[in-house]
């Protein structure tokens, strides 16, 4: 066996040989009738793996490869989303880098011809990744949302999910659950398309806060209060006649049709009903009472417009005001040819307004508005104001709420079950009868469901299309009278119109409406194909919560709409990666951590045991590269482990009965072994990760590795042949043991020492679970041995808080041992002796002065090392510390509990101070057993 595991070099070469066994297919190594499926959340198919993909899908290897090797028949489900605005955009990219036509220059048809061609390109790279993390996905079954539409390369050869997707539209039209129709949406100026909430980033930015007065109608004034007392009564006034609205987009005024102010603001109350003229148009507009309006925030009087702003619509729809869209789908404003906009304004306006603004840019035209109402008298004043400002998270460019025609799932309707399935998933788990196969589904941590019900609850209209030539183009049909007509395909849309010539819709659907059907898509639907037969409804989806609503819910909606069954009957929705100090990865901050990079250097098992033992439920992970370090460390105290039985001659003994073994220091290993097994099948039964990794970390470290191998060595020195066989075969079951538990988590490094230890019959990835448990916990073994190890530890721990020199040997008095005790230290002096660094046992009937007390279970014993340290000096030393501490936690006290700290601080700032405090309390709790234990010695 090589010294040292060389990760770099062994994680490719155990990969092909799981690829040559066709280790992952579906079903492989099953042995019972039970299944167990998870469907991948689908990456882009142009896009590389970060540190949540990594997160993401150690999860889910963890439990596959578990499920797997207890014998379910288990479905990795693989692939990708076609992601229309991502790939639209990477392939304009780089055509425009290579100086190909433009797609508008090209041509639809081509143009997708080129994307398909930079799909097979891109693919392989974030496949090609997963693999090197060790997805043990069934790689042959790899899907795509696009898989089967026209173009595909690989068609025929997967699932046709394009086929499913139309086919869903058609029935879902045909019930009357989508529908077309004109609605406010967050439109990307760039790619001149409808995008997702989850594509929108709110971007702060220091912009302005310009004040514009609208003139009343009809020579109407009134007193507007100026100054106030210090209960905030008005004492002065002046007479207006205007009102003054404050706005961060200008621009925007061209389609105003209100003014709100507050129905209970006594200095507008008596304007409600009148209106305004609206300059440069000259558009009289009402002014309406809406709570909106926040009497509290800029001048109370708030411009409405319904078409540019989601809560001037709100208002708008509340109080009957249009709405007049005036801007072009690039954001210019659209003025000529704009009825909306001409529609009651005077001519002569509207022609000037026409030829000063048409066709200008959204930004263009907010500074020439603002020098016009500079130059006329109607800007009354400008202020720095610090906001918001929503941007697309591909574009980088603001977002403009626009008024469109748009296709809509009416999702009011496809709702109720997808409520009703997790309200009674999430009763039956409070009740503690959560049952897998009833129908219903739950999500965890708890606390994610009430995301889910706060989306659902408040349902809105689904917008699903989407203004790109990349993805599943919507199959409806026109007619020149603009009839339309819904089928799968345009020959039965032919039909359906008695034979007139039609046009199709130019629009794609939203990719979530694809990944919406991603469960049954994969698996074959609508045709009954064996795999949909046997892993649908599927078992656990393992996702982020920022798609519980986007991905999570829709996935619910429509797999009861569509198909009338729970989609999987467990959500499992995993935190966020942050760095080590608690905040967000990002690119600006430079704190960004790549999971290719990390593999490179400390090998993907370390990756995956820290992402898991980390993985508490709801709780972010800090990622440090230390960490990681240190279960690389792990990864070699396995392999160091696993040589030493090697050089003890230690190898599997067919037929090894764990129960049968009759040394002390044997049965109990096989004890603790057991134990583990079930603390970990019970961890990860519940999700959770870090409880499962730990409790074996502790177990192969702490135990095994280091008590274990110490006990074992008198046996292999004791010259009795029977002792010594024992001892091996007992070491290198548990070793395998080892291996086995720890392969999901660690596959790669327990792969390569499976197959070096010994020649097998299959490969550890297909090795059975083992199912023994509490039945090999041996009480008096397991009193015995624990009884050491507290004495070796305590004695450690005096050495170490007393600064007893590492190498040196010290006496050890016996003031008090019972007869279980006695016993135990016949047994196992020579061990205790060696491994606390004592020499000799005295017994006394009291212990003198300058003796540390160690009391242990039916004994005590002391540690007389008054002659050995300098007992002042030590206790000064530890009084400074103590007093630099009491500095230090006086101060972390009081930050936070000063309520403005708790309030202002970022919530990583508040978490990170909190874990200061608790470690401070730690090292001093420590350091006053120190002094504690000194003030013993005198």
């Amino acid at each position: 066996m090589e010294k040292t595991f060389n990760a770099a070099e062994a994680e490719p070469k155990i990969l092909a040989k799981w690829d040559e066994a066709n280790a992952f297919a579906a079903g492989a190594n099953a042995s019972r009738d039970e299944t167990f499926c998870i469907m991948i959340p689908p990456p882009n198919v142009t896009g590389s793996l970060h540190m949540g993909h990594a997160f993401n899908n150690t999860l889910q290897d963890i439990l596959v490869r578990w499920h797997r090797m207890r014998g379910f028949d288990t479905l990795w489900q693989p692939g990708t989303d076609h992601a229309g605005i991502a790939t639209q955009m990477v392939t304009e990219r780089e055509m425009a880098a290579n100086g190909e036509p433009s797609r508008r220059e090209m041509g639809r048809e081509k143009f997708l011809d080129r994307v398909w061609q930079q799909k097979v390109k891109s693919r392989g790279t974030i496949i090609g990744q997963l693999k090197r993390l060790g997805a043990s996905c069934d790689w042959s079954r790899e899907a795509f949302t696009m898989g089967g539409a026209e173009g595909d390369p690989d068609r025929g050869n997967h699932a046709n999910f394009h086929d499913a997707v139309i086919k869903v539209f058609v029935e879902m039209y045909n019930k009357g659950f989508i529908y077309r129709g004109k609605r406010l949406v967050n439109w990307d100026p760039h790619f001149e398309t409808a995008i997702s909430d989850l594509e929108v980033e709110q971007v702060e930015v220091n912009g302005k806060m310009w004040r514009l007065r609208y003139k009343l109608d009809g020579g109407e004034t009134y007193e507007h209060p100026i100054e106030f007392d210090e209960e905030g009564n008005p004492t002065d006034w002046e007479t207006r006649d205007y009102l003054t609205v404050a706005t961060t987009r200008p621009e925007t005024m061209l389609g105003d049709t209100g003014v709100a102010v507050h129905p209970e603001d006594r200095r507008y109350a008596h304007l409600i009903g009148k209106t305004v003229t609206l300059p440069i148009c000259g558009r009289s507009i009402p002014i309406v009472a809406d709570e909106y309006a926040d009497p509290e925030k800029g001048t109370g009087a708030v411009k409405i417009t319904p078409a540019h702003d989601f809560n001037d619509m709100e208002v708008g729809k509340r109080t009957g005001l249009r709405a007049i869209n005036v801007m072009t789908t690039r954001a210019a404003m659209f003025l000529r040819g704009n009825d909306d906009f001409a529609e009651g304004c005077p001519a002569d306006m509207i022609g000037a307004a026409i030829e000063r603004y048409d066709g200008m840019d959204r930004y263009e035209a907010r500074d020439a508005i603002v020098t016009e109402a500079r130059d006329n008298g109607w800007l009354d004043g400008i202020d720095e104001d610090k906001h918001m400002v929503p941007h697309g998270d591909r574009s980088k460019v603001a977002i403009e709420p626009y008024l469109t025609d748009q296709w809509f799932v009416d999702a009011a309707k496809i709702v109720g079950p997808a409520l009703d399935a997790v309200r009674k998933g999430m009763a039956a788990q409070e009740a503690g009868e959560f049952d897998e196969a009833a129908g219903y589904t739950r999500i965890l941590p708890e606390r994610d469901a009430k995301t889910y019900y706060h989306w659902l609850e408040n349902i809105e209209p689904w917008c699903i299309s989407r203004q790109l030539w990349w993805g599943h183009q919507i199959p409806v049909w026109y007619d020149d009278d603009g009839n339309e007509y819904c089928a799968a395909t345009e020959d039965e849309a032919v039909v359906m119109s008695g034979g007139k010539a039609l046009t199709r819709d130019e629009d794609v659907l939203d990719t979530w409406f694809s990944s919406g059907l991603w469960p049954i898509g994969t698996l074959g639907w609508p045709e009954e194909t064996e795999a949909y037969a046997k892993y649908f409804p599927t078992s656990t989806l393992i996702t982020g919560f920022d798609i519980i609503f986007f991905w999570v819910a829709r996935m619910m909606m429509m797999q009861l709409a569509v198909v009338d069954q729970i989609p999987f009957h467990t959500v499992y929705v995993h935190a966020l990666v942050r760095d080590e100090k608690g905040k967000k990865m990002s690119k600006s901050l430079g704190n960004v951590l790549d999971p290719l990079e990390l593999i490179d250097e400390y090998g993907a098992d370390a990756v995956r045991f820290t992402l898991a033992s980390m993985a508490a439920m709801g709780r972010d992970l800090k990622l440090s590269t230390q960490r990681i370090a240190g279960y690389r460390n792990f990864a070699t105290k396995i392999w160091n482990a696993a040589r030493f039985a090697e050089m003890n001659e230690c190898k599997p003994v067919p037929g090894f009965d764990p129960a049968g073994v009759t040394q002390t220091v044997n049965r109990w290993i096989v004890g603790e072994i057991a134990r583990a097994r079930v603390a970990h099948d019970a961890a990860l039964d519940a999700y959770r990760f870090n409880d499962a990794a730990n409790g074996l970390y502790a177990t192969v470290w702490g135990k095994v590795c280091d008590w274990y191998l110490e006990f074992a060595k008198p046996l292999f020195a004791s010259g009795d042949e029977a002792v010594i066989a024992e001892t091996r075969a007992t070491m290198a079951w548990v070793i395998d043991q080892c291996l086995v538990m720890l392969h999901p988590t660690m596959p790669f490094v327990t792969e390569e020492l499976w197959g070096q230890i010994a020649d097998r019959e299959k490969l550890l990835v297909h090795t059975d679970w083992p199912t023994y448990g509490e039945e090999l916990v041996d009480a008096e073994a397991d009193r015995e041995m624990n009884w050491v190890i507290g004495l070796i530890e305590a004695i450690r721990s005096v050495r170490a808080q007393m600064h007893v020199p590492a190498g040196l040997k010290v006496p050890l008095l016996q003031a008090e041992l019972d007869a279980k005790g006695q016993a135990a230290w016949n047994r196992n002096e020579a061990m205790i002796l060696r491994l606390a660094r004592v020499v000799g046992v005295d017994t006394v009937d009291t212990l003198p002065k300058g003796a540390v007390t160690i009391a242990v279970e039916g004994a005590v014993f002391g540690l007389p090392i008054a002659d050995i340290i300098d007992v002042d000096e030590e206790k000064a030393r530890l009084e400074k510390v103590l007093g630099k501490l009491a500095k230090e936690l006086g101060g972390l006290r009081g930050r936070l509990n000063n309520p403005k700290f708790a309030e202002s601080a970022p919530a990583e700032v508040v978490e990170e101070t909190r874990d200061n405090l608790a470690a401070r309390e730690e090292e001093e709790a420590k350091i006053k057993d120190a002094l504690a234990r000194l003030a013993e010695i005198g």
